[in-house]
């Protein structure tokens, strides 16, 4: 099947009421969530686009910068009010113009929803679930999830502990609002204390009673995060090593260790401890904010001594744990968006990830490649229905 961008101004059930009935009860045997169309006005390459999804599985094809990985990044936008690659919003509206529009229709157990995001000429963004606008984007988090696996998300593996918090953090805000709530405040407390480290130095003056009230404020958000992240990772790291285990097809596990200064101190004990050296480097040197998962190969550094391959391996084990303790906790399977895919395993881990994505769950999934025939030639070895979208 071939589906081809068309120009349109609107989606089909726009014309009339966009609110959609919901309140008929039906009976339902199966909770899934789809994503069945999309429209783009000015988003990144897309000028004004559309596209419907009709099967569970939909490979995208075309060849570099087509605009391949920008339609995986608008259904991210739509269920995470934000771009997965940039922080800009700006920098999402296509070359020569002002503001973009995504316009989204879900199917969410048997009830469709309509998602618009709209970023106006003033740089104004809006947010709205059945034409209703939030007052706070962070409340839509979580009730459409998605999982992304992207080529620079090696860097979960490669780089510095902010990555890994940030993949920690996305999963964990999906699963409990009570949690992004506390991760907003922490980060807001932590930005000011920092200012006001900064500012001590500027004047040569320390207002201790000032630093107390901001450590107070900073220290319950900072033991609900701990406790969260150390209690889910009781039970998420075993899962990550299963997949390991079975991408890589290793006859050992991966060491996966939470690593975090409230192991061994209190919150309030740790910030005291700290403070001289928080008053000479001006900034916060003891919280969460300082996590890390910490991964080893043989007793040994992971990043320093995996191959390639293991490395990509570990990647879609952090992604496919995702993806499997979503779908447990929300009795649905998330969106997944493989970007990219082939260009990251070799034959053998790309048909037992495939395998178990598309076969052993129903979830959606939207596959990107340059190879089209490559494409077709591996999803028609599942025997499954699909479409694909030439761009």
């Amino acid at each position: 099947p071939r589906i081809t961008p068309s120009p349109v101004a609107e989606l089909p059930h726009q014309r009339n009421n966009a609110r959609v009935n919901c309140f008929i009860l039906q009976p339902k045997t199966v909770s899934l969530l789809r994503l069945l169309e999309i429209s783009l006005l000015q988003f990144k390459n897309y000028r004004t686009s559309s596209f419907q999804f009709p099967q569970r599985i939909t490979g995208i094809c075309g060849r570099n910068g087509i605009g391949k990985t920008n339609l995986l990044d608008a259904i991210y936008y739509a269920c995470f009010t934000k771009s997965y690659f940039t922080r800009s919003d700006a920098q999402n509206v296509s070359t020569g113009s002002q503001g973009f529009r995504i316009d989204t229709v879900f199917d969410k157990n048997a009830c469709q929803h309509r998602i618009v995001c709209i970023l106006r000429e003033t740089g104004k963004k809006e947010f709205s679930l059945d034409d209703d606008n939030y007052l706070k984007f962070s409340a839509h988090i979580g009730h459409f999830p998605c999982v992304m696996i992207a080529p620079d998300d090696v860097q979960i593996i490669t780089e510095a502990s902010e990555e890994r918090r940030r993949f920690l953090d996305a999963l964990l805000s999906q699963l409990d609002h009570g949690y992004l709530v506390a991760l907003i405040e922490y980060n807001k407390v932590l930005q000011q204390r920092n200012g006001l480290l900064r500012s001590f130095s500027e004047h040569k003056r320390i207002d201790e009673n000032l630093l107390d009230v901001l450590n107070d404020q900073l220290i319950k958000p900072g033991r609900f995060i701990f406790e969260k992240r150390k209690t889910f990772l009781e039970g998420f790291i075993p899962l990550i090593q299963q997949f390991y285990q079975r991408i890589s097809g290793a006859d050992y596990e991966v060491g996966i260790t939470y690593s975090s200064q409230l192991h061994h101190h209190s919150f309030d004990a740790l910030l005291h401890q700290l403070r001289d050296k928080d008053l000479l480097l001006q900034r916060s040197n003891g919280g969460i904010h300082k996590d890390d998962l910490e991964f080893s190969l043989q007793g040994l550094p992971f990043k320093s001594i995996a191959s390639q391959g293991q490395r990509k391996s570990l990647l879609f084990a952090l992604k496919l744990a995702e993806f499997d303790v979503l779908k447990t906790t929300k009795g649905y399977a998330p969106l997944l968006l493989l970007d990219d895919l082939f260009e990251k395993l070799d034959e053998a881990r790309m048909q037992n990830l495939l395998e178990w994505v598309c076969k052993e769950n129903d979830g959606q999934i939207f596959i990107t490649d340059t190879h089209c025939g490559r494409l077709k030639g591996q999803l028609e070895q599942l025997q499954l229905a699909f479409d694909l979208v030439h761009l």
